[in-house]
C-alpha cells in the first residue's frame, strides 16, 4: 500500500457563509440541538465579520456573516444563499498538505498561515474545491484555545455536547454542472490521494423522470466520504440540476450526521420543527420482506419516516430533511449504521420520487 502523502486525523469544521449569522446560531441551537460555544465579531476585534462557532458531539460548524457589503462573504452569499463554503480538515501539518496538494494541480486558495495568540499557534492553508468552496487544512496541535485566534469561548467552550444525539459527520455531498463528475473524482485521487468507495448511475439513481450520476471518494483511513453527483439526462429537470439552478453553481448539496438512535434524534428533531421528506406508508408494507430482519420497531420507522437499506455488511437507517434554506439547496441527512458501508442505494427510488413531489410543489421539475 503506498503511503499516504495527506494524512487526514478528521473533519475540523463546516463553515458555512449565511446572511445573518445570529439567526442562523438561533436555528441551528432550537432546531438542531447545537450548542454555541465560541463567537467572533466586533466585541473581540473583528471587523469585517461575525462567525458563530456551533457544536454537537463531534460535529462542529461555524456560520459566518459580513458585516458589510462588498466584502467577499458577503458577495458568496448574494449569489448562492446561505451555503457550505469551508470544508476544513484537521491534519499534522498544515503546510505540507498544502504543499502535496498543489504540486499535484491542486489550485491554492491560501497559503500556510500560522495565527498565534496567548493560547498557542493556529496553522492553516487551503485549496480550491468545486464551485467557490475551499478545502482548508488546519493544524491544532499547537493550539488549545476556543477555536481559533480572534475568538471568545461561550457556554463553556468547546465540548462534547449531547444536544439531539449527532455524533459526527458521514459524509458530505458535493452537486457539480453535467459532465464535471470525472474531473472531481480524478481532483480527489490526485491532488489528495483519496480513493473511489462506490459508484452509482443513471440506471441505480433514476425515476421515470429524472436521473444521476453519483460517485463516492473517501480519505486513506476512511474517517472522510465525499460522495460527488451529477446531474444526468432525463425527462425532467432532476434535482441536481434544480440545486446548481439556485445555487448558482457546483457546492455542498447535503451533509449527513450520524447518531447513534435516530428513532431518538429525529423525535426530538420534528418536536423542535425540522422538517423531514416522506415516502409512501407503502414503503413499509414490505420493508422487512426487501432488506431482512432488523433490530428496529417498523412502525415506529414508518411513523417517523425514516428508511432502511441493507448491503452485505449490514443495515443502516436514514433520513432527510427538506432543504434548511428558501432556495432548494442545502439539506441534511441523519443516519444509524449497523455494519453497512453503503449510502441506501435501496432507498434511491423511493427518495427520489418524495423529492420529485417536492420539486412540482414549487414548479421546478
Amino acid at each position: 500500500m503506498s503511503e499516504d502523502f495527506l494524512p487526514i486525523k478528521g473533519m475540523d469544521h463546516v463553515e458555512f457563509y449565511v446572511g445573518n449569522a445570529k439567526q442562523a446560531a438561533h436555528y441551528y441551537r432550537t432546531g438542531f440541538g447545537f450548542t454555541h460555544t465560541a463567537y467572533s465579531g466586533l466585541e473581540t476585534g473583528n471587523r469585517q465579520t461575525a462567525s458563530y462557532v456551533m457544536e454537537q458531539g463531534k460535529i462542529r460548524l461555524v456560520l459566518t456573516t459580513a458585516l458589510g457589503p462588498d466584502h467577499p462573504v458577503s458577495r458568496h452569499t448574494y449569489l448562492h444563499g446561505d451555503g457550505v463554503a469551508v470544508i476544513a480538515m484537521e491534519v499534522p501539518d498544515a503546510a505540507s498538505a498544502y504543499a502535496e496538494s498543489t504540486k499535484r494541480g491542486a489550485t491554492g486558495a491560501i497559503a500556510p498561515t500560522a495565527v498565534e495568540d496567548e493560547h498557542g499557534v493556529f496553522r492553516y492553508s487551503a485549496i480550491r474545491c468545486y464551485g467557490d468552496t475551499i478545502i482548508k487544512f488546519v493544524d491544532r496541535q499547537d493550539y488549545n484555545g476556543p477555536f481559533a485566534p480572534g475568538y471568545m469561548a461561550k457556554n463553556g467552550g468547546t465540548g462534547r455536547h449531547k444536544g439531539v444525539g449527532l455524533a459526527s459527520i458521514d459524509h458530505m455531498v458535493g452537486n457539480v454542472e453535467l459532465g464535471a463528475m470525472n474531473r472531481w473524482v480524478e481532483f480527489f485521487a490526485h491532488t489528495m490521494g483519496f480513493s473511489q468507495l462506490l459508484h452509482f448511475d443513471d440506471k441505480d439513481i433514476s425515476t421515470e423522470y429524472s436521473a444521476l450520476m453519483s460517485k463516492v471518494m473517501q480519505n486513506g483511513n476512511g474517517k472522510i466520504k465525499f460522495p460527488i453527483n451529477e446531474p444526468a439526462e432525463g425527462k425532467k429537470k432532476s434535482q441536481i440540476q434544480e440545486y446548481l439552478d439556485y445555487y448558482y453553481g457546483p457546492g455542498v448539496q447535503h451533509i449527513a450526521c450520524s447518531t447513534g438512535n435516530i428513532i431518538e434524534t429525529v423525535t426530538q428533531l420534528q418536536k423542535n420543527g425540522i422538517e423531514f421528506l416522506r415516502v409512501p406508508t407503502t414503503y413499509y408494507e414490505v420493508l422487512e420482506e426487501r432488506v431482512g430482519k432488523i433490530n428496529e420497531p417498523v412502525d415506529k420507522l414508518a411513523e417517523l419516516g425514516i428508511l432502511v437499506d441493507r448491503d452485505e455488511e449490514g443495515y443502516l437507517l436514514q433520513i432527510f430533511t427538506k432543504p434548511v434554506e428558501d432556495r432548494p439547496t442545502v439539506f441534511y441527512e441523519i443516519i444509524e449504521r449497523h455494519g453497512s458501508r453503503g449510502f441506501g442505494k435501496g432507498n434511491f427510488k423511493a427518495l427520489f420520487e418524495s423529492i420529485e413531489r417536492e420539486q412540482a410543489l414549487r414548479g421546478n421539475l
